[in-house]
């Protein structure tokens, strides 16, 4: 195989497993292929304003186990900056780089497949704790992800069985509810809500109040920060809005503690997760599937393998087409919600 010069860029929100990928595809580049790998800082600014530091086997040493990214990240689109395209190029020309490898979500990766529709080499890594991009069974990051949301989980149990109150944890999920699915059916929450299920206030009241009615005197409710009420049932607010046209979401914790506490007269407090689930060590199980990836798609840049994106199928790590990946979101399908559904109340 030819030696070639690789870009490699994080955009997005950061999340656990990163810098393991990062370290595979350096160490696999250089030392199994002889490739020589450039780091792009601040995701899709990085190659906008060639903003860049050599990617080298000292820069990964000690790694693996650290959270967030040594690239930095943000949530530029080079599609909405003036001749973000030409000047990718131009800076690409310039560093005599062969082709980009993006590590992120359906943003980062979608801007990806538009910049590979205009002849930019470039191929994708799929990393969300939403675990919301198609084309893969998992994303790395959901599973740390979950695993701090199920802590607080069971953590917040003992507060709420000693205080006889109604526990409101907000965890992330914009459009997808995944971390809330899982977490919540492995925290045993007693009701749960997704971005895919529109809910009804009155519905959940009733699940909670037949709860007490059984001596069961507290309650917690899992809710996505993409939860939103049946349309004329409860008011929200919108936030601003980013470069991919995503409001600021959060706040939906605040509106049930407000609504749940007034509709039942139980004590109700909320609990916003945040960040928090972003942040930290990995799980190894992240650390492994970020690992593979990351190897997976420095051998496929080798093989020029452009417009494709690593994904775990099965057991398996395979290619799939960037198009069908950012296609759509992968959301939670009424099968997986409904065994949640028979814990609920």
């Amino acid at each position: 195989m030819p030696r070639v010069r690789l870009g490699v860029l994080t955009g997005g929100g950061d999340c656990p497993g990163l810098n393991a990928a990062i370290r595979a595809i350096v160490r696999k580049g250089v030392d199994g292929h002889g490739h020589e790998l450039v780091g792009f800082r601040h995701g899709w600014r990085g190659p906008i304003e060639g903003d860049w530091f050599d990617l080298t086997i000292d820069e990964v040493r000690g790694i693996l186990p650290r959270g967030g990214t040594i690239l930095r990240s943000s949530r530029t689109n080079p599609l909405k900056r003036g001749a973000g395209l030409e000047r990718i190029r131009a800076n690409m020309e310039t560093l005599s780089l062969d082709g980009l490898i993006a590590i992120g979500g359906e943003d980062t990766l979608g801007a990806a497949q538009k910049l590979h529709e205009a002849g930019v080499p470039v191929l994708g890594l799929p990393k969300t704790i939403d675990n919301d991009l198609n084309g893969t069974d998992l994303t790395f990051g959901f599973d740390t992800a979950v695993q701090v949301a199920t802590d607080a989980i069971d953590r917040l149990h003992t507060t709420a069985e000693s205080h006889n109150r109604v526990l409101v944890v907000e965890v992330m999920g914009r459009h997808a509810g995944w971390i809330a699915l899982h977490s919540g059916i492995a925290g045993g929450a007693d009701v749960i809500l997704i971005p895919e299920r529109p809910f009804d206030i009155d519905e959940v009241c009733t699940h909670l109040k037949r709860r007490h009615e059984r001596g069961r005197y507290f309650s917690i409710v899992v809710a996505a920060e993409g939860a939103t009420p049946r349309e004329g049932t409860l008011a929200t607010v919108g936030g601003d809005k980013d470069e991919f046209g995503h409001e600021r979401l959060g706040g939906i914790g605040q509106v049930l503690e407000r609504e749940v506490e007034s509709r039942t007269g139980f004590e109700t407090r909320a609990t916003v997760l945040g960040h928090v689930q972003r942040g930290g060590t990995p799980t190894a199980f992240d650390r492994v599937l970020a690992t593979r990836c990351g190897i997976a798609a420095v051998d496929a840049a080798t093989a020029g393998k452009w417009g494709t994106m690593t994904a775990l199928r099965g057991t398996k790590i395979e290619l799939v087409p960037l198009a069908d990946a950012v296609a759509s979101l992968k959301t939670v399908p009424p099968e997986d919600f409904a065994v949640a559904e028979a814990f609920f109340g």
